[in-house]
């Protein structure tokens, strides 16, 4: 884990480097500059050993002590490495070759390194190094995600299951409909985000090793004794990714996409929870929590908004609209590749970031909401023509033919209360067994199997 600085530049365009950067430290970690840069260094620096190590007589045979040193090289790596790097890339203008030009310098500083020059980015195209690069950020950023919002889930978990006795008035298109219980209507997100990160864990990161069009042209044309797919694939695979074994120039992003499409339907899944809970808000189900110190409004003092929601929600809609272009465009290149998907890749931690930072604000915003069991329970006993469905589906079972006409010209537009919902019941020529049940019923009890699920 590259080490999080907590000093950042006010003057930075994105508020995820200055405004939030307290709020998302390890996603910034991942897919910063630094660690895009570290990333390749040592899958380089890896590649000399992996050659010399595995394969000395064809290469270069080394010994212990220029291990430790490479090792070391390697493991020092820091923010004056990053600065020396950006220095040779001023002048490169390439960010892969001015991280060989880097090792060579040091390299030649030492006699016994200086031998093994010729080794560094042997074969490669600066895409292998890259993709190999880019997995590793992306798989090291969808596991800081599943984390958080496994975490988030786990925490609506212990909520559906506090509130799951508590009875409440459902809406459909706006309008009053079968009660539900509140515990109940959380488990329906839980679940559909616990689908998701299953979608997520079972993702599988791939990179290419093959060079310039993806044929190992420079490994074949070396040496032809080495089998170069299963040689290269087990390097990508001692850094735990797989290996796609046909791609261009380029591996063609296709579980990245899949990624992000994971990641998009949870934002919406998230986004559907913050607009429900804000209504929720609105109409009184819910009561925001107090706090003193906070304010709601620059001119009206009452005032105590769902501000977590709203933020969580236009963070949400920012990392989505990002991955409608990772999705539509990372998978697409000019023949064999062209370098369009490289700039539009330096952002995909962005993506990450507003869905994390919405995630925090969420779960901040849920901690801040209770059920306001007083007008939960005025709001059922002041609707009892939401019995109608149960009064109707009672008469059908018993053969009434136009139940649900009778119910319709009784209860459409009008409201009904527990006199005239009994009054109703009495008067129906139906079982006394059926009658009893209908009488005994009221809004907080017609929950279904709601507890159960």
């Amino acid at each position: 884990m590259i080490e999080y600085r907590m000093k950042y530049d006010h003057n930075n365009i994105s508020p995820l480097d200055s405004r939030y950067a307290n709020k998302i430290p390890e996603i910034r970690n991942a897919f910063s500059e630094h660690a895009l840069i570290k990333t390749r260094f040592i899958i380089e620096i890896n590649w000399i050993l992996y050659l010399c190590n595995k394969h000395p007589k064809h290469f270069h045979k080394i010994n212990k002590v220029t291990v430790n040193k490479i090792n070391k090289f390697r493991d020092t790596f820091n923010d004056k490495s990053v600065l020396k790097i950006k220095k040779i890339e001023e002048t490169t203008n390439h960010d892969v070759k001015a991280i060989e030009y880097y090792i060579r310098d040091f390299f030649k500083s030492d006699n016994s390194l200086a031998k093994l020059t010729h080794l560094i980015h042997f074969g490669l195209t600066s895409e292998d190094i890259n993709s190999l690069s880019y997995a590793l950020m992306i798989k090291n950023g969808l596991e800081i995600y599943f984390r958080q919002v496994n975490d988030f889930n786990n925490v609506l978990k212990k909520l559906s299951k506090k509130w799951n006795n508590i009875p409440f008035l459902s809406r459909t298109h706006g309008q009053a409909a079968s009660p539900s219980t509140i515990g109940k209507e959380i488990k329906v997100f839980t679940s559909r985000v616990e689908r998701e990160l299953k979608i997520i864990r079972n993702i599988t990161p791939l990179a290419k090793f093959s060079g310039a069009t993806g044929n190992y042209h420079t490994f074949h044309i070396a040496n032809d004794r080495i089998n170069w797919p299963a040689f290269n694939k087990t390097f990508i695979k001692s850094f735990g990714i797989k290996q796609n074994p046909l791609t261009t120039q380029i591996e063609p992003h296709d579980w990245i996409a899949e990624s992000m499409q994971s990641v998009t339907r949870i934002n919406n899944i998230s986004i559907d929870l913050c607009q429900d809970i804000w209504i929720y808000i609105s109409n009184d189900i819910f009561s925001l929590k107090l706090n003193k110190d906070e304010v709601g409004s620059s001119t009206m003092p009452h005032k105590v908004n769902p501000i977590d929601f709203e933020n969580a929600e236009g963070n949400f809609g920012i990392s989505n609209s990002l991955n409608d272009l990772f999705i539509n465009k990372l998978t697409k290149s000019r023949l064999q590749r062209d370098l369009s998907d490289s700039t539009v890749l330096r952002n995909i931690g962005l993506s990450f970031g507003y869905s994390l930072l919405a995630t925090t604000s969420i779960s901040k915003g849920i901690n801040k909401i209770t059920p306001n069991n007083k007008i939960i329970a005025n709001e059922l006993n002041e609707s009892w023509e939401v019995l109608t469905e149960a009064v109707q589906t009672v008469m059908r079972y018993e053969g009434i033919e136009d139940a649900y006409e009778q119910l319709k010209d009784l209860s459409r537009g009008n409201k009904l209360n527990e006199s005239s919902y009994k009054e109703f019941i009495s008067k129906l020529k139906i079982s006394d067994e059926a009658k009893e049940k209908l009488h005994n019923l009221t809004p907080s009890k017609y929950i279904g199997l709601a507890k159960k699920l």
